[in-house]
């Protein structure tokens, strides 16, 4: 379904930039840091821990933390440089609680002759882990927890725009939930800025559901195509808040 397609582009991405994340990264890093320095917790789980850019993993580990890393499927390159620290612990799971393996028997039998006409026998889980997660960090995947299954989807249905808005509404809102549950950070973008080559500036939310208010709160710019614009000549920014619950 483009998970590791979309995994492996995202670090090209990174590379590409020259170091044009850095200031995005250092931010994500700080809060978090604010955010163990507030809690203290004794276990750490992190959700997308991906390729771990924004994490302060050195910190936590320097900290003692008990550390659990949670994503769909987790780099080589990530299992090796953890595979020697007793207190991190790498978890494949799908931190939408089951809506990937959903979607795919769903609509495994549509093709391009045969499509899917309704989202309503899709159902939308909730996450549970079957452990203790401590303290959770959502680390900026809030907004593509649906991104790749609405690609997927829209591949093979008729569905109309305005059900997929309710289908992703309603999957960030479980997402919020479960934190609002636990001691926990949320990282994530809420708006994407383009900029066109001649200058023409329009914004494309990518957060539907309303996010917590939360104990502390901060919002900074991620320059996503700082050094290089994408392929269309147009330039992002991301806008992005940070929340300790």
């Amino acid at each position: 379904m483009g998970y590791y397609t979309y995994q492996n582009g995202l670090i090209y991405r990174h590379l590409n930039q020259e170091g044009g994340w850095d200031n995005h990264l250092e931010l994500c890093r700080g809060f978090i840091i604010k955010a163990l320095d507030f809690y203290k917790p004794e276990k750490v789980t992190v959700l997308g821990s991906g390729w771990l850019l924004e994490l302060p993993l050195a910190e936590m580990i320097e900290r003692k933390h008990r550390v659990c890393l949670v994503d769909i499927v987790h780099p080589p390159e990530v299992i090796n440089q953890v595979g020697s620290f007793k207190n991190v612990e790498l978890l494949e799971q799908d931190v939408t609680g089951g809506l990937i393996e959903e979607v795919w028997q769903k609509t495994g039998k549509y093709s391009f002759f045969n499509k899917l006409q309704s989202l309503d026998n899709i159902i939308i889980p909730e996450y549970k882990p079957d452990f203790d997660p401590g303290m959770i960090i959502s680390l900026n995947i809030l907004t593509q927890l649906e991104s790749l299954l609405i690609d997927f989807l829209r591949k093979r249905s008729k569905i109309k725009e305005e059900e997929f808005f309710s289908f992703r509404t309603e999957i960030q809102k479980k997402h919020i939930d479960f934190l609002k549950n636990h001691k926990s950070v949320l990282i994530t973008d809420i708006t994407e800025i383009f900029t066109d080559s001649s200058g023409n500036v329009t914004d494309k939310p990518t957060l539907f559901a309303d996010l917590p208010e939360g104990k502390n709160k901060e919002e900074w710019d991620w320059h996503f195509d700082l050094v290089r614009s994408d392929y269309f000549r147009k330039r992002s920014v991301l806008k992005v808040v940070g929340i300790v619950n």
